[in-house]
C-alpha cells in the first residue's frame, strides 16, 4: 500500500485518531484529548496518510526553527509497521529545508534505536550533561 507524508497540521478528526492510539503508548499512557490537540497545534507534525486519506502514523516536532529540534510522538500504526514508516516520517523533518540548519536534534526512544540510528542519530555521549523533570502536569488546571 503506498502512503502519502506531508508536513501537515492535524484535523479534528486526525487528532481523535491520534488521541485514540498515543493514550495507549508508554510515552502517553492515558494523555487527555486536549492535551495532545496542544501539543501537536505547537509543535511541527508529519502525517502519513493512505489512499483512502486515514492517518497511517504521525510523528511532531517541537523545534525553535533555528538551532534545535525534539523529534516526539513517532507512532505506525499496526497494519503499516514493519515498512519503513516511522523512519520515513522522521526523514520528513530531516530533510525540510528550513530545519536543516538546525545543530542539534534529540529524541527519546525505548526499542527503536535502529530506526534512528540509521537516520545519523547516535546514543548521548555525555549524557550526565543532561537533566529533566518528570510527571510534571502538562498544563495549570482551570480554577473554575
Amino acid at each position: 500500500m503506498t502512503l502519502k507524508i506531508a508536513l501537515e497540521q492535524p484535523n479534528a478528526s486526525d487528532l481523535d485518531v491520534i488521541h485514540a492510539h498515543l493514550a495507549q503508548t508508554y510515552w502517553a499512557k492515558g494523555i487527555a484529548r486536549e492535551t495532545v490537540e496542544l501539543a501537536f497545534g505547537n509543535s511541527m507534525c508529519a502525517l502519513a496518510r493512505t489512499a483512502d486519506d486515514k492517518v497511517a502514523g504521525f510523528a511532531r516536532l517541537i523545534t525553535d526553527g533555528a538551532t534545535f529540534g525534539w523529534l516526539t510522538d513517532v507512532y505506525v500504526m499496526p497494519e503499516h509497521r514493519g515498512a519503513g514508516v516511522g523512519r520515513m516520517l522522521a526523514r520528513t523533518f530531516l530533510d525540510h529545508p528550513p530545519l536543516k540548519s538546525l545543530r542539534r536534534w534529540m529524541l527519546s526512544t525505548l526499542d527503536a534505536h535502529g530506526v534512528y540510528s540509521e537516520l545519523g542519530f547516535q546514543q548521548l555521549k555525555e549524557p550526565q550533561r543532561l537533566m529533566h523533570i518528570v510527571n510534571m502536569p502538562t498544563r495549570p488546571k482551570d480554577p473554575s
